[in-house]
Order: C-alpha cells, then structure tokens, then sequence
C-alpha cells in the first residue's frame, strides 16, 4: 500500500515555518507514544536547523508505559529531552514549561545580561495531522483556541497563542511527508488515525492491524472481539469477527465496508494496545497478506477493471482450498 498525500496547506506550513524559526526559542515536536518513530515526520530535522527541541509522546494513555521509557531512553541518548504526556487529560504538562526553561536557561542568561526586557518563552509545536497539537494548545491555555477533531487536517494554517506571561506558541498545521517509502509506517499511521480514511485502502490497514495484534497481543485481541480462538487464515478471521459484529449480507458473503473501521477503535483504549513497535528497531510484517473478501464482482470496477474474481495459489499463498470453496477470492492485482 503506497500512501501519498501532501496538501497544499502542508507545502504552504512547511515555508512559513522555515520563514519564522528566526523567532523561535524551542521547539515542541509532538509524536504519538503508541508509533513514536512512524509519527516523526523525516524532514522536520532538516526544517528546525539544529533549535532546542523537546520530544512530547503524546497519548501516552493508550502506550505500554515500559515501551514509552525505553522510547524516552533512547532520545535522551540522542540528545534530545523527551516528555510522556496527554494532552487531554493534562498528564505530564506542567513539566513543559518547566522543562524549557531548563534548556533555555543559558540564553536567556545571555540576553538578560546584555539589558534585554525578559519576555516569554516562544516555542513553535509541529507534528503529523491528528497527533493532538491543537488539543494541548487549548489544554496549556486553558481555553478553546485552536479547533480540535478526531481526524486529521483539521489545522490548516499558523497561529500564535499566549499561554499565560510565560509561553507563547505558534501552532502549525499536521505535516506530513509526500511519500511513505515504508509500507510499515503508511499502516501504523493509518491504523492510529493520521491518515484521512479516503486516501487509504481499509482493508489493507484492517489486515495489519489484526496480524498486529495477533503477533504480540492474542488474549487482548480474542477479549476485543470475542473469539474463542484466532483463525490462522485471514480469511476466517475477517468472516468469525464480520460474523460477530453482523456485518455479514445475504449468502453470508462478507461485506468490507463496516469490520475495517470497527477494528481501529482498540487502538485508542487506553493502555490495551501498546505500542505499535516491539522494539527501536522497526521489523518488517512479513505475514501482512494481500488479500481481500469480496462480493460478486470485482469491487474496483468504477477505475475501469471488469474482470470477474479469480483465484490462484500462487496470488494468495497462505488462504487454504476450504475457504475459497465458501467465499470469493480476489487478489489486489485487480487495482490496478
């Protein structure tokens, strides 16, 4: 699954944050605590040209705290101060402030020394879409500035905003990057809700959100959907859970609209799902399978294909005879 999105309000923020670094003191990079590293947009280092920075794992709520310390850990030895929080609840805010006035302490010294008037702390806070910065700037302010939703692309332009006498912050929209070269981290982010739902295909994200699970967290994942035991095959995975969740049509044929979406919601439970990364090192999911349950016909027909849904060995390696005797089959070729 190839992700590419790149409005044109995220080219615009990216030039308008280059042009007003010249007035920042620090900068706040929020990241999601569940996919730190997939939630770090690759050109912001190259945007911030060496500013103070603070990491800000947010919605640490719904991260494993063990693999938010080990996360923690590793930026310290990157050099870089790193803060576990919640913008919703305010966990771990009030360290904010005080921790940039420890990184600040030095140059603000400085100016105090050559007579300049003491001012507030200008900080700019960047992330992806949906990590949560407009929610922490009206936690911090203590009033609703900036807009807030659940999914992404709800800041589309720059803003300041006065915390108090001692925090001014410029809020900036989601940027993300044009391309995702890994597929892994286009699937972490979409599962974790950075990624509007009409770019992206459902089923592909579903497919790794439940391999995820069953990889690392099995008894969570039967608790979730009431199964007595995982099926081995996608394909009786998708139709036990369609099942249970009613999402089956007339001739018990699957419908793919509904399980998809119904799936990500255990992703934001608080602390049932950890995190998305068993270690620093990012692994390759080598059982993400390809393969989706349709109906009669070939469901991307409106893009031109009218071909009739086939099944071969050699296309769906792992889905047994018994299932494709049940349910149609067909390969992902067809998107094309």
């Amino acid at each position: 699954m190839t992700i590419q999105w790149f409005p044109g309000h995220m080219a615009k923020a990216r030039r308008e944050v280059t042009e007003k670094l010249k007035l920042i003191d620090i900068v706040f990079e929020l990241t999601d605590a569940r996919i730190p590293m997939s939630s770090r947009n690759p050109m912001i280092e190259e945007i911030l040209q060496n500013k103070p920075k603070i990491m800000l794992l947010n919605k640490a709520d719904k991260a494993d705290p063990r693999m938010t310390k080990e996360w923690q850990a590793h930026f310290e030895q990157q050099g870089v101060r790193s803060l576990a929080i919640n913008s919703v609840d305010g966990q771990g805010l009030n360290q904010i402030i005080t921790t940039s006035k420890e990184i600040l302490k030095e140059k603000f010294d400085r100016m105090k020394a050559k007579g300049v008037k003491p001012r507030a702390i200008r900080a700019l806070i960047i992330g992806i879409p949906n990590v949560g910065k407009s929610t922490l700037i009206n936690r911090l302010a203590k009033k609703n500035i900036a807009k807030t939703g659940d999914r992404p692309g709800i800041t589309t332009s720059q803003q300041w905003v006065k915390v108090g006498k001692e925090l001014e912050l410029l809020d900036t929209p989601g940027i993300l990057w044009p391309k995702f070269e890994d597929e892994q981290v286009g699937l972490r982010l979409a599962v974790t809700g950075a990624i509007k739902d009409s770019i992206i295909n459902l089923q592909d994200v579903a497919v790794y959100a439940l391999r995820f699970l069953e990889e690392n967290y099995p008894e969570r994942e039967k608790k979730r959907y009431d199964l007595a035991e995982i099926p081995e095959d996608t394909v009786e995975l998708f139709d036990a859970i369609g099942t249970k969740r009613g999402c089956l049509m007339r001739g018990d044929s699957l419908t793919m609209t509904k399980p998809p979406k119904s799936l990500f919601g255990i992703f934001e439970q608080k602390n049932l799902v950890p995190s998305l990364l068993r270690s620093l090192k990012a692994k390759k999911d080598t059982q993400l399978m390809r393969v989706f349950i349709f109906a009669k016909n070939c469901r991307y027909k409106e893009g031109g294909c009218e071909k009739k849904p086939m099944y071969t060995v050699k296309q769906i390696k792992r889905t047994n005879r018994k299932a494709c005797r049940r349910r149609v089959i067909h390969s992902r070729a067809c998107e094309r």
